[in-house]
């Protein structure tokens, strides 16, 4: 489990097949900031982008960890077929704060950006969310984007899916990959865990 609070911006610095086609995954190295990966060890769980990963191997003094991630995951997600900047957060432990809100770690769907400018001293960010998606999503609710637990500030149903908007405070900015985004990038969504659960526990319409 996390909460969406991201504890580092890494890079995947390597990317590697695992097979000779798509039907395997991709081994990837990640770098992170010096003294991060101390207390983390094989088989441990990171987010990565939001996605939730398993340690196969760790180098502490290198700041640098792999990852493998199926061919399964890739089709799923966005970001980790690629090298470049991501966001990391080790898993929830039994005593931390949840300074965000619950989050598994398991990408729901693949967003893309359509407005990202400056408001103030803030930023205004719309993501257009898959259609499946849009009975998760709702004022003042909680979603993950690409790992950064973010409240909702709006949502309009549309015909092509369920765009969403979000402030981003100068500090989420500093201290994530959310900055980097553009018009027509792709992001990894999780939507509200307790969401999920409710709806199961509903009756049929």
């Amino acid at each position: 489990m996390f909460t969406g609070i991201v504890t580092a911006v890494g890079r995947i610095v390597d990317s590697v097949p695992l097979g000779a086609d798509q039907a395997h995954g991709r081994r990837l190295t990640i770098e992170t900031p010096a003294g991060y990966l101390d207390d983390v060890g094989v088989g441990d769980s990171i987010a990565i982008d939001g996605a939730c990963m398993t340690a196969t191997s760790v180098d502490a003094a290198a700041a640098r960890f792999t990852v493998d991630v199926s061919a399964e995951s890739l089709a799923r997600t966005a970001g980790l077929d690629t090298t470049g900047v991501v966001n990391l957060e080790k898993a929830l432990r039994a005593n931390d704060r949840l300074g965000g809100h619950l989050v598994s770690g398991h990408v729901d769907g693949i967003g893309t950006v359509t407005h990202f400018a400056p408001v103030g001293e803030s930023w205004a960010l719309r993501v257009l969310a898959p259609r499946e998606l849009a009975r998760y999503l709702a004022y003042k609710g909680s979603i993950t984007v690409n790992g950064v637990s973010l409240t909702v500030n709006r949502v309009e149903d549309r015909a092509d899916g369920c765009e969403f908007s979000i402030n981003l405070i100068p500090h989420t900015i500093e201290q994530t990959t959310l900055g980097t985004l553009v018009p027509g990038a792709r992001v990894n969504l999780e939507i509200d865990l307790i969401a999920r659960y409710v709806e199961r526990m509903l009756p049929p319409a």
